[in-house]
């Protein structure tokens, strides 16, 4: 058990920051696509509360796509069909997959710099 005296307690995700070929237009495409604002732009992205899952995998999973990304994105939608239609419409690749487990539905899109993305709409509460 470990010791709580040195637990620090955090309040949610502050940032996710990562390396891009051309950052200007993964941040427009981010906010063309998804409604995540620039910093630059009218500052932080806001979001509704709702769960947030931390999960080390295997170094050596596929479960991201390619082997050389070391992480990706999660995002909680409210209706996982409806997300799905709106980024095909705008010609978003998106993972022919789809799972539906307990935890929720799931499908996958992938940015312009081909990292995929989780859209994950949980079970209702």
């Amino acid at each position: 058990m470990p010791d709580n005296s040195s637990i620090v307690k955090i309040s949610g995700i502050g940032g996710i920051f990562f390396r891009s070929k051309d950052p200007e237009a993964q941040a427009d495409w981010y906010e063309k696509h998804f409604g995540i604002s620039k910093v630059s732009e009218g500052g932080p992205w806001s979001q509704e509360a709702g769960y947030t899952v931390f999960s080390p995998f295997p170094a050596d999973t596929d479960y991201f796509g390619r082997a050389d990304q070391p992480f990706m994105l999660n995002f909680r939608v409210n209706d996982l069909d409806q997300a799905v239609a709106a980024l095909t419409e705008a010609g978003v690749r998106i993972d022919d997959a789809r799972e539906n487990t307990e935890y929720g539905n799931f499908a996958w899109a992938y940015d312009p710099e081909n990292n995929k993305i989780e859209l994950w709409q949980p079970p209702a509460m």
